[in-house]
């Protein structure tokens, strides 16, 4: 039987899709984050019966992204800039890949309709001799894993 190593948490790609400025759609990242979904459980009591409570389901929630990398330049920033009036803004969809130390995709994640929520620049300190991190927080309405 062949091994299987769980993939590195160091091997992924994050890919944009239609946001200004962003070249070539396909960024590099110090780390992606919030790839998550929960789906609320409603109780509820059915008349006559009280021994136990009914478990329905109800509203999936899905996890802002969150992406991390060292300040470069301004594309996310002046996107995040350019939804503070997001009349006429389009969303954009992304996706995340997963891959193995060859560079081969082994598992993707798409999301969709998906808009810079917030943004953040790490701090500056005189003292300390660090890359300046960007955070930009990203809220969709669906995650899709193939």
């Amino acid at each position: 039987m062949a091994r299987r190593d769980p993939y590195l948490a160091f091997c992924f790609k994050v890919t944009l899709n239609n946001v200004p400025g962003f070249d070539n759609a396909t960024g590099f990242f110090k780390s992606a984050g919030g790839l998550k979904s929960e789906t609320e459980i409603v109780d509820y009591r059915e008349g006559g019966v009280n021994d136990t409570t009914h478990k329905l389901l109800g509203a999936t929630k899905w996890g802002n992204i969150v992406l991390k990398r060292g300040f470069g330049d301004k594309a996310l920033s002046n996107w995040r800039q350019s939804w503070l009036n997001p009349v006429g803004k389009t969303r954009v969809t992304g996706k995340i890949e997963q891959l193995d130390t060859q560079g081969n995709v082994k598992a993707t994640w798409t999301f969709k309709e998906a808009f810079p929520a917030k943004w953040e620049i790490g701090e500056y300190d005189a003292t300390k001799s660090e890359v300046v991190i960007e955070t930009l927080e990203i809220a969709h309405e669906g995650l899709k894993a193939s």
